[in-house]
């Protein structure tokens, strides 16, 4: 195969102190910049960015890659095991989507119309024309043609619009560009102007309407067969030659030009190169002109022969009439070679091997390291999408379609994508758990539950800590929530700790925050009996941080006023368990002479203790936190011990 030659792109500065020249690999760029290892002169300290997928900066080029996103998709949903006959009608108007989508872009950028032209030839050709008989094969291509010189239609309308069209200087121009590409309809209608204007030359201009019309276009859909249009067509050029050498046109130095091209002249079609405009045009018209009948295996052939006749012997060929060479020799993977080293990114050759691949037309080639190549150059564009901003999600579905590599590819980028916002986040988180990437939807909400909680957004950094199943770090968040209840009086973000649910189960310390919350809700629903039994529990479960004992402690007094509730505390069985954690509170500061009074127990410190600041201040908002101030006589000292 020939090697097309690589662009060079020149860094500036680089090179210029005759240094060797390092490099580091990004997830979208490269970091370029000169060592320390040199021959003579001074250091160059710059390092530079070379971006090896530019083009996905380009706002014309999104817009081709977001449309073609959604076709990508559509083709993975045809079934393999549907019948071919079924299949094939769906791929040629896969294929055609395509085009569409890169006509659509073709005025705005230059590239994408050398784009167009070959996915035109190559996938329309050859995911059609493998399928089809000699006679159709011309047809194609003349739309092929047609499709990429539209400059005709333009200058048609020019002409038109000119005060006297048949004087325009354009005129002859466009009734031979409408002959070389077969549109004989429309030459005609340009044609009858002229001869209307003159009468006196009005049989010549007749007789060529009579063989413009008369040409023969093989029609798929009707019972000729190809062999009777073949006859036809020897009949009509033999009757164009016979004019031509009778000089039945000699007086007009246009229709015998004309005339010339009917009966496939070589010479004179290439005196209108200008119209023409490549060698591919000329190929055509060639073809059109003189074997309508052309089989595909003899394309190339006339392919090579016409790219020489074309062009200047001094010339050398562009890259793209060595890719357009080999797909006229149906080389499908030089195409794609070619391809690949030529354009500046790899939405071609992605899009153009996985439609091949899909018709099976794409013979199966594995590459040194595993996979083939429809999946590695489909996994190379859609790494390339991932260091977009917002091109990485339509990534995710180009990876999910590659079976070998894209789970573990999709793994390592998409712990790349900055996580900015929360909303793009849940994106990201959504994508992990459609993907059940559990490792990967632990790392994301941890990284929130942590942002979350440098910002003190508390409530966002437990909901992530929760989807995370990070129990440590829920218990750390919920202490902190115990924290900012003790400071501020009241806790933050209720809606969440209301409705923690079985959540609540992933940390002790998770579980007494929505418990503690509960006896909140059920002391300010008046339900005193129930709010003194939670309580009571979580003093005994002893998952309560030490310093947060005294809080409980202190909000048993207001409800030991309940009538009920004392009741309820006075049970034996319930004193010691109070008791111990009295005792453990006690023990967590300091033993002070205010503190040694604490040790009574509660049905006997109500009784018998002088409450300074009533529990009734409570009622209105919450029952702990409230700072208690004892004023208890010598004789309570000694209730303890009579209690037990």
């Amino acid at each position: 195969m020939n090697e097309v030659d690589k662009a060079i792109s020149l860094i500036p500065g680089v090179g210029l102190k005759q240094k060797h020249v390092g490099f580091e690999w990004g997830p979208g760029d490269i970091l370029v910049y000169e060592t320390n290892f040199k021959l003579q002169g001074p250091g160059f300290p710059f390092v530079h960015v070379v971006r090896k997928d530019e083009d996905i900066y380009s706002p014309i080029l999104r817009k081709l890659f977001n449309e073609s996103h959604h076709i990508f998709v559509g083709l993975q949903n045809i079934k393999d095991d549907m019948p071919s006959k079924n299949k094939k009608p769906q791929f040629v108007s896969v294929s055609k989507n395509y085009r569409s989508v890169i006509r659509a872009c073709m005025e705005e950028l230059q590239q994408v119309a050398g784009m167009c032209c070959v996915w035109v030839l190559v996938s329309c050709y050859c995911v059609i024309l493998f399928f089809v008989e000699a006679g159709i094969l011309l047809l194609h291509l003349l739309d092929w043609v047609r499709l990429h010189k539209a400059d005709v239609d333009e200058k048609v309308r020019e002409v038109l619009q000119s005060e006297s069209p048949t004087h325009h200087h354009a005129y002859w121009e466009v009734v031979i560009s409408f002959v070389l590409q077969g549109r004989m309809d429309e030459a005609r209608q340009i044609l009858m102007k002229q001869a209307n204007l003159q009468p006196a030359s009005r049989p010549i201009y007749q007789l060529m309407d009579s063989l413009l019309q008369k040409m023969p276009i093989f029609n798929p859909g009707s019972t000729q067969t190809l062999t009777e249009f073949d006859v036809k067509w020897r009949h009509w050029h033999e009757e164009c030659d016979r004019y031509l050498q009778d000089n039945s046109f000699a007086s007009n130095r246009h229709l015998e030009t004309i005339c010339k091209i009917l009966v496939g002249d070589e010479d004179t079609m290439l005196e209108h190169k200008e119209l023409l405009g490549t060698w591919y045009h000329f190929l055509v018209s060639r073809l059109l002109f003189f074997h309508p009948t052309v089989k595909p295996s003899e394309l190339h052939y006339y392919a090579q022969s016409s790219m020489d006749m074309f062009l200047d012997s001094r010339s050398a060929p562009e890259p793209l009439d060595s890719i357009l060479l080999a797909a006229f020799e149906f080389d499908l993977h030089q195409v794609i070679k070619d391809c690949s080293i030529a354009l500046n990114n790899w939405w071609f050759v992605a899009h153009l091997t996985d439609l091949l691949d899909h018709c099976k037309l794409l013979q199966s080639h594995n590459l040194h390291f595993g996979s083939n190549l429809r999946e590695f150059l489909v996994l190379e564009y859609a790494s390339g999408l991932f260091s977009h901003h917002s091109l990485w999600q339509l990534a995710v579905d180009y990876f999910d379609h590659c079976p070998e590599f894209g789970r573990v590819y999709l793994e390592l980028q998409i712990e790349r994508v900055p996580l900015e916002t929360e909303r793009k986040a849940l994106k990201v988180l959504r994508i992990c758990e459609q993907r059940q990437m559990n490792e990967q939807v632990r790392s994301i909400c941890k990284i929130m539950a942590k942002r979350a909680l440098s910002n003190n957004r508390l409530g966002s950094a437990l909901s992530w800590s929760i989807r995370a199943k990070d129990a440590a770090f829920a218990t750390l968040i919920s202490e902190r929530f115990l924290q900012d209840y003790c400071t501020r009086g009241s806790f933050s973000d209720l809606d969440l700790i209301d409705n923690l649910g079985p959540a609540m189960l992933l940390s002790d310390r998770l579980t007494f925050l929505g418990k503690y919350r509960e006896f909140h809700r059920l002391y300010g629903e008046m339900r005193f009996t129930e709010a003194a039994k939670l309580l009571l529990s979580l003093m005994t479960a002893k998952i309560a941080p030490r310093s947060f004992w005294m809080t409980l402690l202190t909000d048993a007094l207001p409800l030991l006023e309940q009538k009920e509730v004392n009741t309820y505390v006075h049970n034996a069985e319930l004193q010691r368990p109070i008791y111990n954690c009295f005792s453990h509170g006690t023990n967590t500061v300091e033993h002070t002479a205010e503190e040694e009074l604490i040790k009574t127990p509660f049905s006997n410190l109500h009784s018998a203790g002088k409450v300074t600041k009533h529990a009734a201040s409570l009622s209105c908002c919450r029952p702990g936190l409230l700072c208690w101030q004892f004023s208890l006589t010598a004789s309570a000292k000694g209730l303890f011990s009579s209690a037990y």
